[in-house]
């Protein structure tokens, strides 16, 4: 899960951060990316010279670029809060993570600047005059690059309003964990044995192309296989396959290969282990070629799951179709021969 936070100054932001982080949240802000670079360039951090400095990052690298920043440093296995989001282009760019909510903070704007009062920051407006102007500055121009912060809140897939004490807030706030929770879009079972597929694929040695296959019964995984040369043969990466190591032309000498296709693997691995496969499905990274549908064939596969398309597979799912396997194509962009 990943929360993102916009609101104009004092609504509250900072002590939404900080209840998440007490819930297992790790922390990240857009502003502090700016600091770090402000520090570098030995400018002054004050409010006037974050939203000047921003303001020429986004022109310079892209209206997005802070958010792309964060977005590298983030592991799809935790949950974070990312501050400080003030442009539409970076809401854009995290929503590419489907797990992010944008959450906006608010309050009046009378109790945000006696806030900003009690907090007495280094450079912060004095005048409710001033707080108003800087505001105002934040709040949206004609410049895309700019803050924009009317308009990210206008994107906010949930508003939580910051006007009484912190014990309301924060149960506002797990309020709205809890409904994103009960909300969350996990993988279907076809992506998620997909994405498996595509892990096992990393375990390839071959020099030409990385495919794997997962046989699937029940839910369960009961073999897997990639590409490679035969057991005990030396890895194609290693010159096993003088095919493969020569580099040549895609598509040309296939009879010369001495790899095993990751679903041939994969239905072998089952034989040895003594596992049987019938009418289980099989998820490959790629459409099976000619041998390898006939080994589905002939031991009992149901269906054939698939990312990308074979370049020579007509023939191959002539068969598959004669035979009665029900055949998903998950991407329908063919590949380039090997």
């Amino acid at each position: 899960m990943i929360i993102g936070l916009t609101g104009k100054n004092c609504a509250g932001k900072g002590e939404v951060a900080k209840l998440l982080q007490t819930l297992g949240f790790q922390y990240f802000s857009l502003s502090d990316i700016l600091r770090d670079e402000m520090k570098r360039a030995g400018l002054a951090i004050t409010r006037d010279n974050l939203i000047s400095f921003a303001n020429k990052t986004r022109s310079n690298n892209g209206a997005g670029y802070l958010a792309d920043r964060v977005l590298l440093l983030l592991d799809p296995e935790k949950h974070y809060v990312i501050d400080s989001i003030r442009n539409p282009f970076e809401v854009n760019v995290l929503r590419r993570r489907r797990n992010f909510t944008l959450l906006c903070v608010d309050a009046d704007s009378k109790l945000r600047f006696e806030r900003m009062r009690t907090r007495a920051r280094e450079n912060d407006p004095t005048t409710y005059e001033e707080f108003l102007r800087v505001e105002a500055a934040e709040a949206g121009s004609k410049d895309p690059s700019t803050q924009q912060l009317n308009q990210v809140a206008d994107m906010a897939d949930a508003v939580v309003q910051n006007d009484a004490d912190m014990t309301e807030l924060h149960e506002k706030v797990r309020e709205v964990l809890r409904s994103v929770a009960a909300e969350v879009v996990r993988p279907d079972w076809n992506e998620y044995f997909m994405d498996i597929a595509k892990a096992v694929a990393a375990r390839s040695n071959c020099l030409k192309r990385k495919v794997a296959a997962v046989i699937v019964k029940d839910r369960r995984i009961v073999s897997t296989g990639y590409n490679g040369t035969p057991r005990g043969i030396k890895n194609c990466n290693e010159g096993g396959c003088p095919r493969c190591s020569s580099l040549g032309e895609s598509g040309k000498n296939l009879d010369l290969c001495i790899c095993s296709h990751a679903e041939e693997n994969a239905i072998v691995q089952a034989a040895y282990h003594g596992v049987s496969i019938r009418g289980s499905t099989v998820y490959s990274t790629f459409s099976p070629c000619l041998l390898c549908t006939k080994m589905i064939i002939n031991a009992g596969i149901a269906e054939v799951v698939y990312q990308s398309a074979y370049p020579l597979e007509s023939t191959a799912m002539s068969l598959l179709e004669e035979a009665g396997i029900a055949v998903l194509p998950m991407d329908r962009h063919p590949a380039k021969e090997s």
